[in-house]
């Protein structure tokens, strides 16, 4: 199984964005575009990053009747992404025309579609007292992937606690809530190291303030990839 680090670019504008890549060098490092930076740069950004040769994973959890997310990502199809999703929340449905609207739109290579579960924020205690959801965490997980993968999608955004549970379905597991040793959870309820998380099985793990609020990026990145691929 492939395996790469995919760093979360929560920050604010391009500027940003551009003066924390440049601390890299020739390094193109897999990069997660989500709703703070798309909403204050829009598509041309995400175009422009794949016109420099860097991978992008599109993270804006698409959730709303079918066709309404079907024509959306349709949309965001053309923009050459390797990776989007959708809140599996919204249904097998939802999913389905999720996955018509990516392959109608794209153009070259068909990125991968995956679904988030539940986010890493999620706690038990949310799930009942909250959401009003009377399963565990873990049955949510599983049940959420089961409809994913009965949907079409290649695989789910999960904590790695739960990768076991998305492989032995036979799909990709994209694990948010990763920290290096010694570093602080911050607002992630369900975290690992990057050793961690290639134990349990994860394909790509999403890795932020760990490497963004490193005093060296680069060889934060550098480390990460070691631990987590070898």
């Amino acid at each position: 199984m492939d395996r790469d680090v995919i760093i979360a670019c929560d920050f604010s504008s391009k500027e940003a964005l551009y003066g924390f890549l440049g601390k890299f060098g020739d390094i193109k490092p897999f990069l997660k575009v989500g709703m703070e930076l798309f909403y204050k740069e829009g598509p041309g950004m995400v175009r422009e990053l794949k016109e420099k040769g860097y991978k992008i994973f599109l993270d804006l959890k698409l959730h709303d009747i079918p066709n309404t997310v079907y024509r959306a990502m349709k949309n965001l199809a053309s923009l050459g992404v390797d990776i989007t999703n959708v809140h599996a929340a919204g249904g097998t449905e939802m999913m389905r025309y999720a996955k018509r609207g990516l392959e109608e739109g794209a153009r070259g290579n068909l990125p991968l579609l995956i679904s988030v579960t539940q986010l890493t924020s999620i706690s038990e205690e949310i799930l009942r007292k909250e959401l009003l959801i009377g399963a565990s965490l873990a049955d949510t997980v599983k049940a959420y992937a089961q409809n994913t993968k009965e949907a079409g999608l290649d695989g789910c955004v999960c904590s790695p606690l739960e990768a076991p549970i998305i492989a032995g379905l036979g799909l990709l597991s994209v694990t948010p809530g990763i920290r290096m040793e010694g570093d602080g959870k911050d607002d992630q309820k369900r975290v690992t190291t990057p050793a961690m998380a290639r134990e349990l099985g994860s394909a790509y793990i999403v890795v932020g303030r760990s490497i963004t609020g490193a005093a060296d990026p680069a060889e934060a990145y550098t480390r990460c990839m070691k631990e987590f691929i070898g």
